[in-house]
């Protein structure tokens, strides 16, 4: 096979990109990548200021208010990488196994991009975090989501494309209340983003191992909108290199990304315990 790193980046990227649940496209948005080069890149976000409403009676005079834009920056501060090398023996006898490989890196870049979003549920702002809750029956794991939608509601965040992730116990307890809507169940025949597994409380319900162990038992359950988090990535290099001492090929790559929540008061976390 004809080695063009191109075309091997983007489907490492396609890879990466399809196994994300965190830094998937439901929960974070990629509206300020641009171009990503070398970690310490600096992606430049512009905040649009508010626009006043105003009382208004027949032949005032209408001024213009100058909209006061803020700026973030997101800076690009993780750096992982991949390398493998596919025997030439290995090769003749089972095939081409460099989509395979790919696939598999792409699998295990996307595990380290969700935990590090993941993460960022520490930085929710300080109102929208509930305590301490045992969730130990399908009615308290509802209740709870419940809880959060309020959180949501009275920060006076958007309710179309509202997400809650939550480990895999949380979703088995969901299962068994009449009020969560089942994906497999629910009839629609609109494709379900990663890792979603249902609706409740006006939620679409995401199962992530990844949701982030506190403590003991106890796990940061987060709820919020895609507007909350902005996160830039970009499989920077990939290589192949022929290995001098082996009969072998080898590849590698690296994959940069970053994250920041720009804004606090769209995201809430629940820590829920298993006991």
């Amino acid at each position: 096979m004809v080695f063009k790193p191109e075309v091997w980046a983007a489907e490492a990227l396609t890879a990466l990109r399809k196994k994300l649940v965190y830094a998937g496209p439901q929960i974070v948005n990629h509206d300020y990548e641009g171009e990503i080069k070398k970690i310490g890149d600096t992606v430049h976000i512009k905040m649009l200021g508010d626009v006043t409403v105003r009382s208004y009676s027949s032949g005032d005079t209408i001024t213009y208010e100058d909209l006061p834009d803020a700026e973030m920056t997101l800076k690009v501060d993780q750096s992982k990488m991949f390398a493998f090398k596919v025997d030439d023996v290995d090769k003749a006898q089972a095939g081409d196994e460099m989509p395979k490989r790919m696939a598999n890196a792409g699998f295990k870049m996307a595990e380290d991009a969700d935990t590090y979003v993941a993460g960022l549920y520490t930085q929710a702002q300080a109102v929208n975090v509930i305590s301490t809750t045992a969730v130990t029956t399908g009615d308290i794991a509802y209740n709870s989501l419940v809880d959060l939608k309020v959180k949501l509601d009275e920060a006076n965040v958007e309710t179309e494309g509202r997400y809650v992730v939550v480990p895999a116990w949380y979703h088995g307890l969901l299962l068994k209340n009449a009020n969560f809507i089942n994906a497999e169940k629910s009839g629609s025949t609109e494709p379900l983003l990663n890792g979603q597994v249902g609706r409740a409380a006006g939620f679409a319900v995401l199962m992530s191992n990844a949701v982030p162990l506190i403590t003991g038992d106890d796990y940061a359950v987060t709820a919020g909108v895609n507007g909350a988090i902005s996160f830039a990535d970009q499989v920077a290099e990939v290589e192949t290199l022929r290995l001098q001492t082996t009969f072998a090929s080898a590849v590698r790559g690296l994959h940069l990304y970053g994250a920041k929540v720009i804004r606090p008061d769209a995201l809430a976390v629940l820590t829920a315990s298993r006991t």
